[in-house]
């Protein structure tokens, strides 16, 4: 029988993760699968404990540290599947989650990827996403992050799927490109999700998909130096890239709010100089960027975008004001 899915799990220096990782896929009720993982030039031994504790693994050493787009990339390119999972290795799978996310690929051609229920591996009462969602003032967030897991059981659309568990036709890779390597890491999932529904796909969360996950797992926390400069340079790219000039003006007003209040957040837990400095780099360097060619075909996705952009940030600050109401 013929495969119908890779799955492709990224690494650097997560020795500690792959444990876990590993052995939820070997509980998997869906057999039919391939097992990619991608090192990026660990330095903690990653590759001979592979080699040694999960053989049926192919594993694919890179001699430099790519980012997650690179690594990701490589392991697409490799896969000869019409399905392919990225995983992060900070996570653990629940049983059904390969054989729920190849149903619903399976039942829509029109999908381009699919995202899990995400859950907080150390909080398991808690969700840490449910599909991303992107706004007119250029803020990507975790839907449901923080609410019930329990919650957030309805299958819907969503902006586009996190990439540390979901889906993807790889097909439509041919279509509309990779993971941006120029991202290095972040935002890169909402780029290639971004891309996908100009070209007329969707990107759906899958409730019924479950996979644990610690979450900065590679990077090592929530906010640092590095993800604050990363996470601000590829903002403009993702925008530059995706809008054309007359939606780019359009939204100017409201991105540029956008980053101010981002700015303020920033400085306030210290971190405004790092992101000023990605915002500046962005700007400097997405010039460098390949942009979506604009086809009048695709204007019915655009319009149907900017009022996502619009609906979103009506999501994002009722998702917002029930966190704040819980901690009260």
């Amino acid at each position: 029988m013929q495969k119908k899915v890779t799955i492709v799990i990224p690494n650097y220096n997560g020795m500690k993760y792959l444990n876990t990782c590993l052995d939820s896929l070997t509980r998997q009720v869906f057999k039919e699968f391939d097992t990619i993982v991608v090192d990026n030039a660990s330095s903690d031994e990653s590759c001979d404990f592979i080699r040694e504790e999960y053989p049926w693994v192919r594993l694919i050493c890179m001699d430099k540290n790519t980012g997650f787009s690179g690594a990701v990339n490589r392991g697409i390119r490799e896969a000869k599947t019409p399905y392919v999972i990225l995983l992060n290795n900070d996570t653990e799978a629940d049983s059904h989650f390969v054989w729920e996310m190849v149903r619903l690929m399976d039942s829509d051609k029109t999908i381009f990827s699919a995202n899990c229920k995400l859950i907080q591996f150390h909080n398991r009462d808690r969700l840490d996403d449910a599909g991303d969602l992107y706004t007119i003032l250029g803020w990507g967030f975790q839907r449901g992050i923080d609410q019930s897991s329990l919650s957030y059981n309805r299958q819907t659309d969503v902006f586009s799927s996190c990439a540390a568990a979901a889906i993807y036709r790889r097909e439509v890779f041919k279509e509309i490109g990779l993971f941006d390597r120029r991202h290095f890491a972040y935002l890169e999932d909402i780029d290639v999700g971004y891309r996908a529904r100009i070209a007329g796909y969707r990107n759906v969360y899958c409730p019924h998909a479950i996979v644990y996950h610690v979450g900065s797992g590679t990077s090592g926390s929530k906010y640092n130096s590095f993800k604050v400069r990363l996470a601000a340079r590829n903002s403009i790219y993702l925008n530059y890239k995706n809008m054309p000039p007359v939606q780019l003006i359009l939204n100017m007003p409201f991105l540029i709010l956008g980053y101010i209040v981002k700015w303020a957040f920033f400085r306030k837990i210290g971190y405004a100089n790092e992101y000023v400095n990605g915002l500046r780099e962005g700007v400097k360097t997405s010039w460098k960027c390949r942009r979506v060619k604009y086809k009048k075909e695709n204007l019915k996705n655009y319009l149907k975008i900017q009022l996502d952009l619009i609906g979103n940030m009506f999501v994002y600050t009722e998702e917002f004001l029930k966190r704040k109401l819980k901690k009260k």
